[in-house]
């Protein structure tokens, strides 16, 4: 059996989600890859993944070995390329993750110029409003909106982000502007879970900070529903101010109780405690960082 190659089909495998997937990736019949696959795990003589209805997913010996086979893997491409001379291109999978709205607006656009700068590199890019444990989905960069509680991963700080409250005129001209935050709990409120740091009611005076709710009208598991309620007149939301930039800046929606804000959320990018970091993470995080610095300081 050839190692390198069983390692490279089960990070493929892996990336892709599924045996089928993997095998489209590689461009090499399923039954190939399936193969190749359970011949690696009777060789090392343990389950490296799980085939659920839902995918697949690592056994704690596979996301070891997972890990393994990347820095393997990578040392052998940097070893590789360093001698024949190939010092610039960069080869190989990386996966990243952040917030949905957030990767949209602001990770996207930056990651697709990443890609054309280096065509052999394949993005995954996983955009979802929870928190993911990188060793466990096998993820190289995180983007986090919040403050950190993972003492664990290495975090490099690119901006900041507001809470905001916020509703239609039409809702406004109907129930009337609030002007303290104790005037909420004569209004409709807007919730929604779905969301890590998802933008709790609290209030900055001059002493601790405190809370206060507006009663529940309706309750949503998304933020685009919630969004899209307070549009229609519903009641009050608080989002994240990337969220609802555009509504704000067309007048669509109006903040309110600005002067009680609280602290803005911190923005990080976060990886693993590699030492040294791949190749292409470093290089990924540092086309990345300078980037979202500029972009969030407007």
């Amino acid at each position: 059996m050839d190692r390198f190659d069983a390692m490279t089909v089960l990070l493929a495998v892996v990336d892709a989600g599924s045996l089928s997937a993997g095998a489209r990736r590689l461009h090499a019949p399923l039954a190939t890859v399936s193969r190749k696959v359970a011949d690696l795990e009777r060789h090392l003589g343990v389950p490296l993944v799980l085939r659920t209805r839902r995918g697949l997913s690592l056994t704690e010996e596979g996301r070891a070995f997972v890990a393994a086979s990347r820095r393997i893997l990578d040392e052998l491409d940097a070893a590789e390329r360093q001698a024949s001379g190939d010092h610039g291109a960069l080869r190989g999978g990386l996966h990243v993750t952040a917030p949905v709205a957030f990767g949209e607006r602001h990770l996207l656009p930056i990651a697709l110029e990443f890609l054309k700068e280096q065509p052999n590199i394949n993005l995954r890019l996983t955009l979802v409003d929870r928190q993911i444990n990188l060793a466990d989905e096998q993820v190289d960069v995180a983007l986090r909106i919040g403050h950190l509680t993972d003492s664990a991963l290495i975090a490099t700080r690119v901006g900041s982000v507001r809470r905001v409250i916020c509703a239609s005129p039409d809702y406004l001209a109907r129930r009337g502007v609030p002007r303290q935050p104790e005037e909420l709990v004569g209004h409709d409120g807007i919730s929604f879970q779905g969301f890590a740091t998802a933008p709790e009611w609290r209030y900055r005076r001059d002493g601790p900070a405190f809370s206060i709710e507006p009663r529940p009208k309706l309750a949503v598991n998304t933020t685009e529903a919630a969004v899209q309620a307070a549009l229609a007149g519903i009641g009050i939301i608080r989002v994240l101010s990337y969220q609802i930039s555009d509504q704000l800046r067309s007048g669509a929606l109006q903040e309110l109780l600005t002067e009680f804000a609280p602290e803005p959320l911190p923005v990080n990018v976060m990886h693993g405690p590699a030492d040294p970091l791949s190749q292409k993470v470093r290089c990924f995080l540092d086309w990345i960082v300078p980037r979202l610095r500029a972009q969030m300081a407007y």
